[in-house]
């Protein structure tokens, strides 16, 4: 059940947690990545009309412009006039109307479709050409007797000395603006505002603008174009994204499977270790709570066999005792080493000298190695060396790796023993150049009970290890087949 709750809440914590604020945050990019987008896209549908109604508004100016100077220097009378306003609003399609206003807005003359002898002096664009003497645009719509929405333009007609003669005032036709603009997009929602923030012109009909939209003013004129952004559709963005958040759920619940597998094979590794320590206080204990019973036995069992010895003295009943004997020797040293095994910091530790155990050692590993023909070789410093342990111990444990590595080179080779301090710690180092062994033996060299050789009792490493840790030490064995093998024991060292 515990189990259970902790994979669950390892999974919202590495899956359904890390996928919300992903998927958030890239959604929210992509939906930030659409706004732009769509800002620009308005940005340059305004842009557009903009330079659009530039050039409609200079083409009426100029047409204006070019009324002006005809009716100054040809136009003599009203019938004359009138002709030649109905002449330009016959070629213009833009206009809705066409007028000739005296220099106090009075109607002259116009052109007879639109012309109703109404009086437009109190427009107000009408009364700000004849004080600023200024081309002047509407500000509003305006709604002829036929019902047609015109928005008006007045252009001052001035004399030599700057005197306000005339004004032509003309009709833009809003359909015809309108239309122009639907030609160049029919999609967006656009409008007109005025310079008092009044909205003039709606390009569609009906339509209103919302207050998400994008403003860019007219040169020629005191207006801006407003063009409304399109609305980002959040499930267009989902749909179109949904493969890479797809690819985020499975990155993350592979980093999950990963975490699983690696805490798995963790747990079976630590579960391992606890098996081999039970496994080793199993036996340490059965032997330390049997080990006189087995002991006493043993001891019997070996004086008898050495009178049987003495009275049979066939060279066959010799050769049997002899294997007993040494059999009985195994198994006395096995039950001493279920003992250490059990029971490793049972005797009281006490400062030694390492480099008089080594010393000690000497004449025992030297014999050996000439046994197998083996080069032994020792560096060790002039210097003492104290450490805190069980001189017995310890020297079983350089015995036993010694021998390990003599019997590891049947053939001969050379056998080295290091010894160095650094810092607070001494470093022995054993290296033979036998024959090694492979990654998988190298992973089970402190297995109870895992022996290569015929003969062995899979301890003694073991109880190497056990030993080195009691004394708070460390060992390290690297290995490579046909290469030999390296022994690190690393032990603080006392003061």
């Amino acid at each position: 059940m515990k189990i259970n709750t902790q994979k669950k809440l390892l999974y919202v914590a590495i899956v359904v947690i890390p996928i919300i604020i992903t998927a958030i945050l890239f959604f929210n990019y992509q939906v930030n990545k659409e706004v732009a987008k769509n800002k620009a896209h308005a940005e340059w549908v305004a842009s557009i009309h903009q330079r659009q109604w530039d050039s409609y508004i200079n083409k009426v100016v100029s047409s204006l412009n070019i009324l002006s100077l005809s009716i100054q220097t040809n136009i003599d009378t009203p019938e004359e006039m009138d002709n030649l306003l109905r002449k330009v609003f016959t070629n213009e399609h833009i206009y809705g109307g066409l007028f000739l206003l005296d220099n106090k807005g009075k109607t002259l003359a116009g052109v007879n479709d639109t012309y109703d002898s109404v009086d437009i002096s109190e427009e107000d664009y009408i009364l700000e050409v004849i004080n600023s003497k200024d081309l002047v645009i509407s500000n509003r719509e305006e709604v002829l007797s036929n019902g047609q929405k015109v928005i008006g333009i007045a252009m001052p007609i001035l004399s030599e000395h700057n005197r306000l003669d005339s004004i032509i005032t003309a009709y833009l036709r809003v359909d015809y603006l309108i239309n122009i603009t639907k030609m160049l997009s029919s999609e967006e929602n656009i409008a007109i505002m005025n310079g008092q923030k009044e909205t003039i012109l709606y390009i569609n009909d009906g339509a209103t603008l919302s207050t998400n939209v994008i403003s860019m003013p007219i040169d020629r004129l005191p207006w801006t174009i407003i063009v409304e952004l399109e609305k980002t559709n959040i499930w267009n963005v989902v749909k179109s994204n949904i493969w890479i958040l797809l690819f985020f759920i499975l990155i993350f619940h592979l980093i999950y499977l990963t975490l699983i597998l690696y805490y798995q094979r963790k747990g079976r590794e630590e579960e391992t270790k606890q098996n081999e320590i039970q496994k080793l206080e199993l036996v340490g204990n059965l032997a330390a709570s049997s080990a006189h019973e087995i002991r006493n036995p043993l001891t019997g069992i070996k004086g008898l066999i050495q009178l049987l010895s003495e009275k049979h003295l066939d060279q066959q009943d010799q050769l049997y005792f002899s294997i007993i004997q040494k059999e009985i020797v195994r198994i006395n040293e096995i039950v001493s080493q279920f003992l250490i095994l059990g029971k490793p910091t049972a005797q009281k530790k006490h400062k030694m000298n390492l480099k008089s155990i080594i010393a000690e050692l000497d004449p025992l590993i030297i014999s050996e190695a000439n046994l197998y023909n083996v080069n032994y070789i020792e560096t060790i410093p002039e210097q003492d060396i104290f450490i805190l342990g069980i001189a017995d111990q310890m020297k079983q444990v350089l015995l036993n790796l010694t021998k390990n590595a003599l019997e590891a080179m049947e053939n001969g080779g050379q056998l080295e023993l290091t010894v160095r301090t650094i810092h607070s710690n001494v470093f022995i180092t054993i290296i033979d150049n036998g024959i090694g062994m492979s990654s998988q033996q190298l992973k089970k060299i402190f297995e109870p009970f895992n022996t290569s050789k015929e003969s062995g009792t899979g301890l003694g490493l073991v109880v190497c290890k056990r030993i080195i840790e009691s004394f708070d030490g460390e060992i390290q064995i690297s290995s490579r087949e046909k290469k030999g093998t390296r022994v690190n024991i690393i032990l603080p060292l006392m003061e």
